[in-house]
């Protein structure tokens, strides 16, 4: 269908540009605050939420929820793009393709009503906003980006599906396959902040190949 190439093209460049926008204000406006740090204080971040509720807020809602609903779009023009040759793996590609977009989204859920109750406690106890962030920060990790297993083997299918078909350059299928390694990686500690950092940028160049590619005619 050209209208799904053409949404699935739109919401992997979509994908992109949330990445984008969020590496850079995490790299600059955010940089303050610890968010993305190792050892960061969360007494010092959520004193930087209180003061900037509507900036945090709104990376939250972009970095995740827009991105895990534009995921989900792109998952299912993927599915179509390789059903008529792959069935099978085109259809475990879509359900692990959906279940990342589905945990990343929660993620963004779960962080913005976190952020919302840390803020509204901050003023009368910022000792416990601290210790709540802590809690809402495991929580919000777990789902959308402290091991990136989800969006690993969706990576991984998806570079399998294109050297097997041949139906997007196989250059991309290896990229794919070499991102896919970078997330499942990311369940190693020792690993994870190289792997973790080369899954996050390699995808936003891994989106808009893909763009491109789902625009492109089928032979």
């Amino acid at each position: 269908m050209r209208d799904l190439k053409r949404f699935g093209a739109a919401a992997a460049l979509l994908c992109a540009l949330t990445y984008v926008y969020g590496f850079a204000l995490m790299l600059t406006v955010l940089a303050p605050s610890g968010i993305g740090a190792e050892h960061a204080d969360p007494a010092t971040t959520v004193t930087f939420f209180a003061a900037h509720h509507g900036l945090v807020s709104s990376w939250y809602l972009a970095i995740y929820v827009v991105n895990g609903l534009a995921l989900a779009v792109l998952a299912v023009a993927m599915w179509d793009r390789f059903r008529p040759y792959l069935p099978g793996l085109a259809q475990v590609a879509l359900t692990i393709g959906a279940l990342w977009a589905t945990l990343v989204v929660g993620a963004g859920m779960v962080a913005n009503v976190g952020l919302a109750a840390v803020v509204d406690i901050h003023a009368a106890d910022p000792v416990e906003a601290a210790r709540l962030w802590r809690v809402v920060e495991m929580v919000e990790n777990g789902l959308g980006g402290g091991n990136e297993i989800a969006g690993g083997i969706w990576a991984m299918l998806i570079g399998v599906a294109v050297l097997k078909t041949g139906l997007m350059s196989r250059a991309f299928g290896w990229v794919s396959l070499a991102i896919g390694a970078a997330g499942l990686s990311t369940v190693l500690p020792a690993l994870a902040p190289v792997t973790g950092a080369v899954f996050g940028l390699g995808y936003i160049a891994w989106f808009a190949w893909a763009g491109v590619a789902l625009l492109r005619p089928v032979d």
